[in-house]
């Protein structure tokens, strides 16, 4: 049990476990990991990541851990951050590393307070027993639950302690995603401000955004198809032909993909390619911060289960003081809407919210950038989801 009282006498020692080189250079994901690692730093905690990586990840193929793409990638994020001496990248199954040897992470794990395990990942019963308080952190709503409940794949719940997801509306009368029979912490996505300040120059006018056309297999869950961003942005196609705006997406997308390239060119996308625009965290906050603002589209397992997600990309582009149009996927129940940020669910709401923005630019930035201090300021995030951790202890 985490000891708040505690807590404010002494820093808590955190382990957090979560992906930045399994798949390296994407800017975003890496961003993803380090808003908790950066955010608990801040708060005076002390904090040590371990990233377990399958041997089929390793880059070129065959290659040894050390000799990695991945590797390279890992050491350039955490001496970059601040974290050298306090990571370690793990190959699953054995006591290989690089970083922090397997004795140094055994002594850790035998000390730590908190292990806040993204997705499950760290499996290793050596890293993940001797730590009383074992979170696994959900930021893939609905995906998550449904695989486990429906389709019977094991998603790794069994060996934590407590279970907090990114869905807002889990487990409430609005979702009809299966809880699995957790009792989940609901808990918004953290951003450390000091990284990511006010920007300053416009140099790309366009609505942008970042993210896979694909990410993995759909899934069914009672009649309901919850599918990838391809979906939802097939339904929006329109958009560059009702709005007097430009849409420039980076979007993942397979050469093979011939018919929705040629129909995203024909209606007046501009896509680009995210491999080349945001494959480090400094690439991709400089183009979130070079952006007029975000159009988010959403996976469709999000919009369609109204679980509440909302996009760790939009929470950046949010502090950068960019506005932020984002497809409802049921966090306008929790989240203010109509200065700085808007929901979305049709063409319509897009281009009423666009108006809207380009009337008073300058009112819609100070507004976002508000929204994300009053809401997603890492300090006040993480502080917050440690109490409920004791709470539900």
């Amino acid at each position: 049990m985490v000891n708040l009282q505690a807590s404010q006498l002494r820093p808590l020692r955190i382990l957090v476990s979560g992906m930045i080189a399994a798949d390296p250079h994407q800017g975003g994901a890496t961003w993803a990991v380090l808003q908790y690692l950066l955010g608990l730093q801040r708060l005076g905690h002390e904090v040590c990541f371990v990233e377990p990586i399958a041997e089929k990840a390793l880059r070129p193929a065959g290659c040894k851990l050390a000799e990695s793409v991945n590797t390279a990638y890992f050491h350039k994020v955490v001496t970059g951050f601040g974290l050298g001496g306090r990571a370690a990248l793990l190959l699953a199954g054995t006591e290989e590393t690089v970083g922090l040897t397997h004795a140094e992470l055994r002594a850790i794990a035998q000390r730590t307070d908190v292990l806040i395990n993204i997705s499950g990942m760290l499996t290793a019963p050596a890293l993940l027993e001797p730590i009383r308080t074992r979170v696994y952190l959900d930021l893939d709503p609905a995906f998550i639950q449904i695989w486990h409940a429906a389709y019977g794949i094991d998603m790794r719940f069994a060996a934590h302690t407590h279970f907090v997801t990114v869905g807002l509306s889990i487990g409430s009368a609005e979702c009809p995603v299966p809880t699995c029979g957790l009792p989940w912490i609901t808990t918004l996505q953290p951003v450390v401000l000091a990284e990511w300040p006010v920007a300053g120059e416009i140099t790309r006018s366009a609505f942008t955004t970042i993210g896979n056309w694909r990410g993995y297999g759909s899934v069914e869950f009672q009649g309901e198809h919850y599918g990838q961003k391809a979906h939802s942005l097939r339904q929006f196609l329109s958009l560059p032909n009702l709005c007097s705006e430009t849409f420039t997406p980076a979007l993942a997308i397979h050469p093979e993909e011939k018919k929705d390239l040629a129909a995203l060119a024909g209606n007046g996308w501009q896509v680009l390619d995210p491999g080349e625009i945001a494959d480090t965290p400094d690439a991709y906050r400089s183009f979130i911060q070079g952006s007029k603002g975000e159009l988010g589209i959403a996976k469709t397992g999000y919009a369609n289960s109204h679980c509440g997600w909302f996009s760790d990309r939009s929470v950046c582009y949010l502090a950068s003081g960019r506005p932020v149009i984002a497809q409802e996927t049921g966090f306008g129940r929790y989240l203010p809407c109509g200065e700085g940020l808007f929901a979305f669910s049709t063409e319509t709401e897009v281009c009423a919210a666009i108006s809207e923005i380009n009337a008073d630019y300058a009112r819609h930035r100070r507004a976002a950038r508000a929204i994300a201090e009053e809401n997603f300021e890492s300090g006040r995030v993480l502080k917050r989801l440690l109490e409920q951790v004791e709470v539900a202890a």
